[in-house]
């Protein structure tokens, strides 16, 4: 046995002297020991809190804010300016509107299309049964009819296979929507929409910087929607952006994230440079409003925070994908227990989350979730919508009943976080406690 000899500091040399003469150690090895047994038991004891979700903010979101505030100039200007042309070129978009939410970025959107394609109160949008409420929120809000179709049980989205069985006269738009991370089957659903003349709204809130085919998502639709929230790919705290091809679409939409403002008048950079007639024109319509519209805007401080997060994109869903991986990879020793998020062949997944469901009717998810939440592992259900108590009040009691599939997530499913703060430290964590977890249940015969 080679015995290594290690060399301390004259400083810790001293420390341990202390130690050996406050507690009466013969000599300073068993000081030494003391000490090492001392702070190993300590570590032992550390605490971890894996959430779902981080804030990710470095020096570089810090510096561009701190030049939006040294320019006094928190309105529309250039940072939200740069932050949403570049949002919508990442996406293979012309154009990009940024508001307060993906909420409002999808109520702005179906708001755009009806008004522009002249869909009357009533008119139907198909959506899925499994989503965010807001995907159908914004469909009630806007005095039409949300038609829910099953998802399909491996994606968790949009299932293409029962769509046409819903249609009818008054469908006008199918929102398809990318969940947790993975873009739902764009080319069965754009075959759809071609066949019956629907226009498309990608719900693309928990979906970024990710292809399908090889074409990113958010350049299917006619509009697309994101969300820029505190638990989301990249955040600007709370935000959300509409990106379209359409000029006209993105000129309504401003408008109507705008009060309904005229086009002519964004921000005060409009008038600059003006002169005679084209100035007057600006200034006379600074407050002439066309429609009825929201209060949608954010400032430039999201701006700000929005475009140094764009541009560190690339590393934090690199960091998610290879968080996400390593679970899998660790966790498929329980697959006869749960199902681990299947990423298809045809596409790329930005892992926003890492949902799980459970396979084994012995376990039950009440008491994993618990286990986990207890043990310091944050844990969400995964957006159940067909049994929310309002959806129950407006379309039956039954309405979960119609959607097996959604309705097996709902009683099921969960996700836990994969996010790009995490380190090996924190995801072999997660993991050894769905070994103990399981490890328990089987000693059990559970």
């Amino acid at each position: 046995m080679v015995k290594i000899r290690l060399k301390v500091s004259d400083q810790f040399d001293k420390i341990v002297e202390n130690v050996r003469q406050r507690y009466n150690f013969k000599n300073k090895n068993e000081a030494l020991n003391f000490i090492v047994s001392y702070f190993s038991e300590e570590l032992s004891k550390k605490t971890f809190n894996i959430g779902v979700g981080c804030a990710d903010i470095t020096d570089l979101e810090k510096k561009y804010v701190k030049e939006v505030l040294d320019s006094e100039r928190l309105s529309y200007g250039p940072f939200l300016k740069k932050f949403e042309n570049k949002f919508a070129l990442s996406h293979q978009s012309k154009f990009a509107i940024a508001v307060n939410s993906g909420t409002d970025a999808l109520r702005i959107a179906v708001a755009c299309l009806k008004e522009t394609e002249n869909w009357d109160n009533g008119d139907e949008i198909i959506c899925p049964a499994l989503t965010f409420v807001a995907t159908s929120n914004v469909i009630i809000q806007n005095n039409l009819k949300p038609i829910f179709v099953d998802i399909e049980s491996n994606t968790y989205n949009l299932n293409p296979l029962k769509i046409e069985e819903k249609i009818t006269d008054r469908t006008r738009a199918i929102i398809a929507v990318h969940l947790f991370g993975q873009p739902a089957s764009m080319s069965e659903i754009i075959k759809i929409s071609k066949k019956y003349k629907l226009k498309i709204i990608e719900d693309s809130c928990e979906t970024m910087f990710a292809k399908y085919r090889g074409k990113s998502v958010g350049s299917f639709g006619d509009i697309s929607c994101f969300s820029t929230y505190i638990a989301h790919l990249i955040s600007t705290g709370v935000g959300g952006l509409a990106v379209t091809n359409n000029p006209k679409y993105a000129e309504v939409m401003r408008s109507l994230a705008n009060h309904g403002r005229d086009g002519i008048y964004i921000s005060i950079d409009d008038s600059k440079g003006k002169k005679g007639k084209e100035l007057m024109e600006i200034v006379q319509k600074r407050f002439s409003f066309e429609r009825i519209g929201y209060s949608s805007r954010i400032t430039e401080l999201e701006g700000a925070l929005g475009l140094a997060q764009l541009e560190r994109a690339q590393e934090i869903v690199s960091k998610r994908r290879r968080n996400a991986l390593y679970l899998i990879n660790k966790l498929k020793k329980f697959q006869e227990h749960i199902k681990l998020p299947v990423k298809m062949p045809d596409r790329e997944h930005s892992y926003m989350m890492f949902p799980i469901v459970i396979k084994n009717p012995a376990i039950s998810k009440k008491a994993l979730t618990l286990f986990l939440e207890e043990n310091g592992i944050d844990t969400r259900d995964m957006l159940p919508l067909t049994n929310q108590p309002i959806y129950k009040k407006l379309y039956g009691e039954d309405l979960e009943e119609k959607f097996k599939v959604a309705k097996w997530i709902n009683n099921n499913g969960f996700y836990i976080g994969c996010h790009q703060k995490l380190n090996k430290e924190d995801i072999d964590y997660i993991i050894g406690k769905f070994g103990e977890f399981f490890k328990e249940k089987i000693k059990n015969g559970n």
